[in-house]
């Protein structure tokens, strides 16, 4: 078991308990707009690896420091303190690249209770849904 795949099973757990809210301060996009935005096969659904390039360039863009870790500050109300904490399995207090796509994959999954492996509008609209695409915009 490769340590991304260990620590997806862990967040996925993880990821059910946590509350799963964005700041009230945060404009949500619309679901049609992250569906253009993530979609990029235009089939009208979302999957993990779509979600997957989109965070790893938005981690990138938020990594302003360049020491490879996206802090609280750098995270910008992404997630709460409690979902940082429990997506930091190394505790120290920030999210690696690895450990922010698990987190995508645990959000996603979250959101997927269909489990078909993609994610439509709807699915977007609901709490887990807003909790994935606030580490996707």
């Amino acid at each position: 078991m490769t340590k991304l795949s260990r620590l997806s099973a862990v967040l996925g757990a993880v990821a059910l308990a946590l509350p799963l809210t964005m700041p009230a301060s945060a404009k949500e996009p619309s679901a049609k707009k992250v569906l253009s935005m993530v979609d990029t096969d235009n089939d009208g659904t979302i999957d993990l690896k779509e979600a997957q390039a989109v965070a790893a360039a938005r981690f990138d863009k938020l990594e302003s420091d360049k020491d490879g870790t996206l802090d609280a500050k750098e995270l910008k109300g992404r997630v709460s303190k409690g979902a940082l904490k429990a997506a930091d399995p190394d505790s120290d207090g920030t999210l690696d690249k690895t450990e922010y796509l698990a987190l995508v994959e645990a959000r996603f999954k979250a959101a997927d209770p269909d489990n078909d492996g993609t994610l439509d509008a709807k699915e977007l609209k609901t709490p887990a849904g807003k909790a994935l695409v606030s580490l996707l915009k």
